[in-house]
């Protein structure tokens, strides 16, 4: 059946193959204020920039797209339902008083101002793409409490499995007994402390490379094999893991065992990710693996196998179980440590998992003037402490291991 030549309003239909060439500016300007429906101008904002990060050259993951462009169509929508515009004004001329006015509906609503935050984040985001960066003000500036939008990347308490009391093993056999897939990949996200996205997707046949395929450098060799992770990880952020203890080799000789065929992944094979991430969220919460259940989530196994990672690593109770002050080289290795098996950039990141202590509450210590340093080491190091992901998107362009690379070695 050939494709209509025409829009839903009877409008003639746009071809893609019509904007080669253009560049954005010119792409706006075909649809000037007033003539174009503003979902129209949004959806081609959404075409040009939602792909990529609005303060770091690097592209976001697809949950951060799919929330965003969400937001943005129901903000547009909300301006007429809720704050009471007569139209829907033109994403080009978003102005303060929308913001203001949508302020105030969210808390008549009685959002969480860390929602808010989250919202207003987006709309900064927005604000970049039509050339108005400075449009989007402080939460403060919108009557929002720095105690209450500021988010604390410190963990206060431990949150693991066995801080909880929980016996760990008893739980897996547990769940492994009603769904062996679900099982196993609560067994690995213990062992190798995955997320429960990466757990699903997992494929025990064909991510396990040699460590000459991982592109690390010799002198961090740790095992003879790595798991690879891709499928699944934060931005597509691939990071290799060691095998390298008896629980990390027994989880994948299960996994493997569970699984069929060298592409298989852990999820059900006739279920889509979609409805296996679903059901493995209800099989763990039948077995009252949740706060209000056994006082612990999933994510709470992941923290189990970051602080045995430190606990490896150090010999010692990480801050977060009250454990002693250590030398800060040895502190700051091991924390880098857990920031790579975490699939983190920032070494800052543990501080989720540990809790905190002097060595990364310090501040970073100046060069001395006159100092001679390598200008591009030091410009990657500042971006990388001061939190940005910068340093890591260099390091993985510049890294030798690309998926080709990896697959082939896998085939091995």
């Amino acid at each position: 059946m050939p494709r209509s030549s025409t829009t839903a309003k009877g409008a003639p239909a746009r071809r893609k193959r019509d904007h080669a060439g253009l560049t954005r500016a010119d792409l706006l300007a075909r649809h000037p204020p007033g003539e174009t429906p503003p979902e129209q101008v949004l959806e081609l904002l959404l075409g040009q920039f939602n792909l990529a990060h609005t303060a770091r050259e690097k592209t976001v993951s697809h949950k951060t797209r799919h929330e965003r462009a969400q937001f943005l169509r129901r903000f547009f929508r909300d301006l007429r339902a809720k704050a009471g515009f007569a139209t829907t004004p033109d994403p080009r001329n978003l102005g303060n008083r929308h913001i203001l006015a949508m302020v105030q509906v969210w808390r008549t609503e009685r959002l969480a101002p860390a929602t808010i935050q989250t919202y207003l984040s987006f709309l900064r985001g927005l604000a970049q793409w039509i050339g108005k960066p400075g449009l989007v003000r402080k939460p403060a500036h919108y009557g929002l409490c720095a105690d209450e939008f500021q988010r604390h990347e410190v963990a206060s308490r431990d949150k693991s499995w066995s801080g909880q009391g929980i016996d760990i093993e008893q739980v897996i056999v547990s769940v492994c007994r009603h769904d062996i897939h679900v099982g196993a990949s609560l067994r690995l996200i213990w062992a190798f402390g995955l997320r429960r996205k990466e757990a699903v997707m997992f494929q025990p046949h064909s991510c396990v490379v040699h460590f000459e395929a991982t592109g690390l450098p010799s002198d961090k060799r740790e095992a003879n094999h790595y798991i690879w992770i891709k499928r699944g990880a934060k931005g597509g952020r691939q990071r290799f893991v060691p095998i390298n203890t008896a629980r990390r080799q027994e989880a994948l000789v299960h996994a493997q065992a569970v699984t069929q065929g060298q592409d298989a992944h852990m999820g059900r094979p006739e279920r889509d990710l979609k409805q296996n991430l679903w059901h493995f969220s209800y099989v763990v919460r039948r077995f009252g693996i949740s706060l209000d259940g056994l006082g612990a989530t999933t994510h709470g196994l992941r923290h189990e196998s970051l602080i045995d990672e430190w606990q490896g690593k150090t010999g010692v109770a990480p801050p977060v179980r009250g454990g002693p002050p250590l030398p800060p080289d040895v502190e700051r290795a091991a924390r880098t440590a857990v920031a790579h098996i975490a699939g983190h950039c920032r070494k800052r990141a543990s501080c989720a998992y540990l809790g905190s202590s002097v060595v990364t509450r310090r501040p970073p210590e100046k060069q001395p003037s006159g100092t001679e340093t390598d200008g591009a080491d030091t410009a990657l190091a500042t971006r990388m402490h001061m939190g940005g992901n910068d340093g890591c998107h260099e390091a993985h362009k510049a890294s030798p291991v690309g998926d080709t690379q990896v697959t082939q070695s896998m085939k091995k």
